[in-house]
């Protein structure tokens, strides 16, 4: 007579260490102290909010929590818990604390979008070896479900690029320009004013934040490791009203755009001010919202959209990776990891095809265009479009002459500008944005 299969030993209660008490921090105590018997009930057992670990116990946050369970001995209670939630943000002690951890065979959920593009590949690697999940849902889009499709959904599918709005108080701003006539500086105000920005905006508006989304992204979509480093960026401070304005008169609309996208050599990845045209699906994303637009080859084309930040918001993608891994955690079996089979180099910028919108103030006097599209010609650049009006200020010798290009080698782009800017009758080269267009 055989022995019965044993059942899986279940915890008692999962022990959930949560690391931070900021906006999203305060936000997963709250829902995991209000609603745990309903997320007990999914995950199959009892959840216990074993403590919270804060820099300053004073501190005033969004949330009231119990004083009993503010800590400062962050590492005490990652060794106490079951599964641990990363909310604390920045590299050190972050990427230590995960690690521990990770090795000790406890699965964590991190929204640390800064550590998983630099250190992405060491903490999967240490998840791996220990069999349990690291899951980081919320680092790409706040509540916008991306990480998950890209790895469960589409794993059997070849991605070819992902384009993304990927940081709410930069789409904000240039949706403000756009809709109202604001300038960047005054849009910037509005945001930081309600809430959308930090008093520091550097990391948005330079285009950081979401670099290191697309990091992740690109990793996850191309079987690939890529890091923050490998993402070319370029953020939207030089963006003026007047780009704007001619873009929208020219049926484009100015985003800052992520993009991840395959090329004969590899895959690119930069985060780019740039000019879409209005019925694009990108182009209806307003407000603080973001939107990742996926191009498969055989799903084709989706577009995930909603919230990309918020305390709330990012609260429900943490909670659901902790529901998930939890599960995991109560009813057994083994983590599997998102392997990076393909490797992929990161091709470098100036091998990319990519189109230019190009705004120039030039002398208006005979033989000034055919000079200019000599200039385009010598470097195997063709134009698309171009318009020429008088300058704003009315000057009677000055012109504004604004051009798109066909798609072209970036290299040679560059080249055309940086000659364009050294011609006797260029006054000067007032904005190039990169522009997605089909020609």
């Amino acid at each position: 007579m055989t022995d019965p299969t044993p059942e899986t030993t279940r915890p008692a209660a999962v022990k959930v260490a949560l690391l931070g008490a900021g906006n999203v921090g305060a936000e997963v105590a709250r829902i995991l102290l209000e609603h745990g018997e309903d997320l007990a009930a999914r995950v199959g057992a009892p959840i216990e909010l074993a403590g919270i670990a804060v820099r300053d116990l004073t501190a005033r946050r969004t949330v009231d929590l119990p004083e009993r369970l503010l800590t400062t001995d962050a590492e005490a209670l990652v060794d106490a818990a079951d599964v641990v939630i990363e909310l604390t943000g920045g590299i050190e002690p972050a990427r230590s604390r995960i690690l521990r951890a990770l090795r000790a065979g406890k699965p964590v959920i991190s929204g640390n979008k800064a550590l998983i593009a630099r250190h992405g590949r060491q903490l999967q690697d240490a998840a791996d070896a220990a069999g349990v999940t690291l899951s980081y849902e919320a680092a790409v889009a706040g509540a916008i479900p991306i990480v998950r499709p890209m790895h469960d959904s589409l794993a059997g599918d070849r991605v070819d690029r992902v384009l993304g709005i990927m940081n709410g108080t930069t789409n904000y701003i240039l949706d403000q320009m756009d809709t109202t006539g604001a300038a960047f500086g005054d849009a910037l105000a509005e945001a930081q004013h309600l809430g959308y920005a930090e008093a520091d905006p550097t990391a948005d508006v330079e285009g950081h934040d979401a670099a290191a989304k697309a990091a992740i992204l690109a990793s996850l979509a191309f079987h690939s490791t890529f890091t923050i480093d490998d993402v070319y960026c370029r953020g939207i401070t030089g963006v003026t009203a007047e780009d704007v304005t001619a873009a929208r008169d020219a049926g484009y609309v100015i985003k800052l755009l992520a993009i991840c996208e395959r090329t004969a050599g590899g895959v690119n990845l930069r985060v780019v001010p740039t000019m879409i045209p209005r019925d694009h699906p990108l182009a209806g994303v307003h407000g603080a919202y973001n939107a990742v637009f996926v191009e498969a080859a055989n799903a084709g084309s989706l577009m995930f959209y909603g919230a990309g930040a918020g305390g709330a918001p990012t609260a429900s993608a943490v909670l659901g990776d902790f529901v998930s891994a939890a599960r995991r955690l109560v009813l057994g079996g083994p983590a599997q990891g998102a392997e990076p089979h393909a490797q992929l180099p990161a091709v470098p910028m100036d091998d990319v095809r990519t189109s230019f919108s190009i705004t120039l103030l030039v002398q208006d006097r005979l033989g000034v265009l055919a000079r200019i599209a000599q200039v385009f010609a010598d470097h195997g650049v063709s134009i698309y479009t171009m318009q020429q009006k008088d300058h704003p200020s009315g000057a009677p010798d000055l012109a504004e002459i604004r051009l798109v290009t066909h798609r072209g080698a970036n290299k040679d782009l560059v080249a055309t500008v940086d000659e364009l800017r050294e011609l006797p009758f260029v006054e000067e080269v007032t904005g190039v944005i990169r522009v997605e267009h089909s020609d």
